[in-house]
């Protein structure tokens, strides 16, 4: 208990966002299949969302600089361009909305792949609708209710925007970077297994062995940390890894 006491949070209940006066969140869909790109259309439409399809890379880029989409999911295999490739040029613009990649395989270097590329989650192939729907939710659910943060000594997350300050200065994470570092800000200087941070960032097991963790405490590490700064995120060999300083 003593540990937790290190992190503060600081909450402002006067940044309540009413949700029901947002418009219908914005999905965008690159799908080559027409037959699929029609039915994921007709279902994120019929749960209330405002699908776009794109068929191919080229224009699912353009429609995400000019309708900026709050989700976007696409296809791993694409014509032309890869739908990998296309979420690695995403991030490298700059785009910070949760992707969501559609795969035919279930491997675990695909898997590893897919979240290397930048992508947040994937899901696997054959299509189901609810089990689609649900992982939607999960990445656009309106439960932000009120301004939080946590802080570790100079490093503060925003609950709210999803960034991390360090020293004054403002970081962008992805989804699961913002997953990740939430996860351990929550639990200062306690040693967090490999076995813990899975089920608790990702929500499932992966199969078999993966460095998945260790990718993306790689592209927190590159943020959060340089070289005139203490490390924070640090390796317990063989069990895990601790946020704490040196």
């Amino acid at each position: 208990m003593e540990n937790r006491k290190s992190v503060e949070r600081i909450q402002n209940p006067k940044s309540k966002i009413n949700m029901t006066l947002a418009q219908s969140p914005c999905v965008l869909v690159v799908e080559g299949d027409e037959s699929l790109a029609n039915q994921l259309s007709f279902d994120l439409k019929e749960a209330g969302y405002d699908p776009i399809v794109a068929h191919n890379g080229v224009n699912g880029l353009q429609y995400c600089r000019d309708r900026q989409p709050a989700l976007i999911v696409l296809d791993r295999l694409l014509t032309g361009e890869s739908g990998l490739s296309l979420c690695k040029n995403l991030r490298v613009s700059g785009m910070r909305s949760p992707v969501l990649v559609l795969m035919a395989r279930d491997t675990v270097d695909d898997r590893v792949a897919c979240l290397e590329a930048g992508a947040d989650d994937y899901f696997i192939k054959p299509y189901r609708s609810e089990d689609f729907l649900n992982l939607v939710r999960l990445y656009l659910k309106p439960d932000i209710d009120i301004s939080e943060q946590l802080r570790f000594g100079e490093l503060i997350l925003d609950i709210a925007t999803r960034r991390a300050i360090l020293s004054g200065r403002a970081i962008d994470l992805t989804m699961k970077e913002f997953e990740l570092l939430k996860y351990l800000m929550e639990h200062p200087r306690e040693v967090l297994t490999r076995e813990q941070i899975l089920e608790n960032v990702w929500g499932y097991d992966f199969m078999g062995e993966s460095n998945v963790i260790e990718v993306y405490i790689r592209y927190l590490r590159l943020k959060i940390e340089d070289e005139s700064q203490k490390r924070l995120i640090q390796t317990v060999r063989g069990v895990g890894y601790v946020l704490r300083e040196s």
